[in-house]
C-alpha cells in the first residue's frame, strides 16, 4: 500500500494505541513506499478519535495546580492531547495535499511518527500516576485550524506548524520551570520528557518553515507579507511574548520574521 493511503489510515484510526502503532510503523517504512499523485478518498471520519476525552470549549477546561498530584496529571494530559492532535495534523498533511514533492509527504510522515513517540512517553508517564489519556476534558483548537486550512496548503504550512505548533517552542520552557518548582520525581520526569519534545518540535517547525518558503517561492509570494494575509484570512491567534528566540531561530525563522513577530506583539 502506498504512503498517502497509509497516512490516511493513521488519520482515521480512532483507537490511540492503534494510531500510535500505525504511525510509528509507517515512519519506519516510509522511505521505501511509493507516493501517489492524488490523495485517496477518505471513507471514515477525519480525524478518528476515541470517545474520551470529552472535547469542550477551551475556557471550560479546568485549571489545576501542578503542585497537586491530580493537577500534575491534568497538565500531562493536556500536553498528551496536543501530541495526539499533532499525530493527526501531520498525517493529514501527508495525506491531503496534491501537487507536492515526494519529500513533502516523507517529511510529514516522519513528523507524525515522532509525535506518536511523544504521545507514548506522556501516556506512559500518566499511567504511572494512576491516570490515562481520556481521563480529563480537552479542547479542539489545533484541529480547528487544520480544518480551516484544508483547501490551502500555503495557509496550512503558515498557520499550523509555524504558528500553533511554534507556540510550543515558547511555552515549553515556562512549563518546565513550573515543573522544576514542583520538584517531585514525577514532575522531574515530565521535565525530561519535555526536553525530548522540545528538541523534536524545533525540527517539526523547521519543516513547516521549509515548505512554507518553498510554496511562497512557487506561488510568487513574499513570505513575511503573505503570512499576514493568511493570518487575517483564517483568523489565526495572535502570538504573545515571551518568545523562545533561540529555538525559533534554530527552527528556521529569519531575523526579519522574528522582528515582525515581536512588533506585532507590541502592537497588540
Amino acid at each position: 500500500m502506498e504512503l498517502r493511503q497509509q497516512a490516511l489510515q493513521v488519520l482515521c484510526s480512532a483507537d490511540p494505541g492503534e494510531k500510535v502503532r500505525a504511525a510509528r510503523e509507517l515512519g519506519t517504512a516510509a522511505a521505501s513506499l511509493p507516493v501517489s499523485q492524488a490523495a485517496p478518498a477518505a471513507t471514515l471520519p477525519v480525524p478518528g478519535r476515541p470517545q474520551r476525552p470529552a472535547l469542550v470549549h477551551a475556557a471550560r477546561v479546568p485549571k489545576r495546580s501542578p503542585f497537586k498530584p491530580e493537577g500534575l496529571a491534568a497538565l500531562l494530559h493536556a500536553i498528551a492531547h496536543i501530541e495526539f492532535n499533532a499525530i493527526n495534523l501531520a498525517a493529514d498533511a501527508a495525506w491531503r495535499f496534491d501537487g507536492m514533492p515526494r519529500e513533502f509527504h516523507l517529511d510529514w510522515v516522519r513528523v507524525m511518527a515522532e509525535e506518536a513517540y511523544h504521545f507514548t512517553l506522556l501516556q506512559d508517564h500518566l499511567r504511572t500516576l494512576g491516570y490515562d489519556y481520556g481521563d480529563f476534558d480537552a479542547h479542539d483548537g489545533l484541529w480547528a485550524m487544520c480544518e480551516k486550512t484544508k483547501d490551502d496548503v500555503v495557509a496550512r504550512m503558515a498557520l499550523v506548524p509555524r504558528t500553533l505548533e511554534a507556540r510550543g517552542l515558547d511555552a515549553t520552557p515556562q512549563i518546565q520551570e513550573k515543573l522544576r518548582n514542583v520538584g517531585t520525581p514525577a514532575a522531574m520526569r515530565a521535565v525530561e520528557i519535555l526536553d525530548v519534545i522540545l528538541r523534536d518540535e524545533v525540527g517539526h517547525v523547521a519543516i513547516g518553515n521549509r515548505w512554507y518558503r518553498w510554496l511562497c517561492e512557487r506561488e510568487g509570494y513574499d513570505p513575511v507579507a503573505h503570512y499576514g494575509v493568511v493570518a487575517a484570512k483564517f483568523d489565526a491567534p495572535r502570538l504573545y511574548p515571551p518568545f523562545n528566540e533561540e529555538a525559533r531561530l534554530r527552527a528556521g525563522f529569519t531575523n526579519e520574521e522574528f522582528a515582525s513577530l515581536s512588533s506585532n506583539a507590541r502592537d497588540a
